[in-house]
């Protein structure tokens, strides 16, 4: 996971020294939008790879468990969602 992070962090900053020099942004804004959206939808699916886990374990061991496990899974995928609203509203 951080490999990837670290390699996508170099490929980036590259872009953005460029966009800079050039007194114009490095990628256009539907493409940062589209990476904005991304990386909320990889750290929510990041999130969620612990939390559907617990939730699981706990509803295993009672079954009363099941709404807020459910409440406490789908948690992260508003993150994805709030994300895709700013995007409509800032483009």
């Amino acid at each position: 996971m951080y490999e990837m992070l670290f390699a996508f962090v170099n490929a980036v900053v590259p872009l953005a020294q460029e966009g800079a020099a050039a007194a114009e942004p490095a990628i256009p804004a539907s493409a940062a939008a589209a990476l904005a959206v991304g990386l909320a939808a990889l750290g929510a699916g990041y999130a969620e790879r612990g939390i559907g886990s617990a939730a699981i374990g706990a509803i295993a061991e009672d079954e009363s468990l099941f709404g807020t496990g459910l409440i406490m899974t789908v948690l992260p995928e508003t993150l994805v969602i709030l994300a895709l609203v700013v995007v409509f509203i800032v483009g």
